[in-house]
């Protein structure tokens, strides 16, 4: 089993970047797909970005692409999202989330793992 911990996130202004970290511990983090999500009041959790276990190959939302991009370092075991050009419509509770499952899915229910949240304003 992997655990999750995300930074923490804060408070930024429009058009500022922030950058949110994700910590594993547990089993062989290069066994792990990792994902980035968010959930803004109201709304449904959505997919943010992912990247392969060996982090060659990356996932972007549309909502997000050409703003924020993902990364990992296998060997601090850590996945991060950066996050530029941030907008007052990126405030949402970010989530850090894990998979070992064959494949991938942009669905929530795909990752197993799943971090604390980290919360992420934007003010305007």
């Amino acid at each position: 089993q992997i655990q999750l911990v995300e930074s923490e996130g804060g408070l930024a202004q429009a058009g500022d970047s922030l950058r949110l970290s994700c910590a594993a511990s547990g089993r062989t983090f290069t066994s792990y797909f990792m994902g980035w999500f968010r959930q803004a009041p109201g709304k449904e959790r959505e997919f943010v970005a992912g990247i392969s276990k060996g982090g060659s190959s990356t996932s972007i939302a549309d909502s997000v692409k050409g703003r924020f991009t993902i990364s990992r370092d296998n060997i601090k075991n850590t996945v991060y999202l950066q996050m530029s050009t941030l907008k007052p419509e990126d405030t949402a509770v970010y989530y850090c989330a894990a998979s070992q499952r064959l494949g991938f899915s942009t669905a929530p229910s795909w990752f197993e793992y799943w971090g604390q949240g980290t919360q992420v304003t934007v003010s305007s």
